[in-house]
């Protein structure tokens, strides 16, 4: 016997403007949250037709939990250099850091600390992060490192250099980096 959901079968116009309004999104805020463009949101809370499809379980979940938004915002950039710790193509967390000063900020995404780039620890030092960044790259005590270093174009060990052109990538594992200066 299949599973049955307590879910509406469908939306009307005024749901779509009542979860937009609980969220105090604009239409377009909301169309980017849902992916999909701003006049499809307009659509929906204008032709007076009932709205089908996967939008009718996520309008569901947002009525019944309208906090969970805030926790998938991306924060202010208020650091100069921001990476992006990946598994696959979800965010698992984002690190801010302005090396000068050696301050570290992190946001995470998921809950399970396995997918996190500092595990249970959610205010890592510089030293954790400087850590971090080289458990992302090749040893530093690699042999014929430097050759490694030449095909990278690189002219010394710097971690962050590394991961530029590496992503962070490691041999059988999904997790990746994207850095934004």
């Amino acid at each position: 016997m299949s599973k049955k959901y307590v879910v509406k079968e469908y939306l009307t116009s005024e749901d779509i403007k009542k979860v937009r309004e609980t969220l105090a999104m604009t239409q377009k805020e909301f169309a980017e949250f849902v992916n999909c463009s701003k006049r499809t949101v307009e659509n929906w809370e204008s032709n007076g037709e009932n709205i089908k499809g996967p939008i009718v379980p996520l309008v569901e979940i947002l009525m019944r939990q309208p906090g969970f938004v805030k926790k998938l915002e991306i924060p202010n950039k208020k650091l100069k250099l921001r990476l992006w710790y990946m598994y696959e193509n979800m965010t698992c967390t984002i690190i801010d850091v302005d090396e000068v000063s050696r301050e570290v900020k992190i946001r995470n995404y998921v809950d399970n600390t396995l997918y996190r780039a500092f595990g249970v620890n959610t205010e890592p030092s510089f030293e954790e992060y400087e850590d971090f960044l080289e458990s992302r790259c090749f040893p530093r005590s690699r042999d014929k490192m430097k050759i490694e270093l030449k095909k990278l174009g690189i002219p010394f060990y710097d971690p962050i250099m590394i991961i530029e052109k590496t992503e962070g990538r490691m041999a059988d594992d999904k997790f990746w980096i994207k850095i934004e200066r």
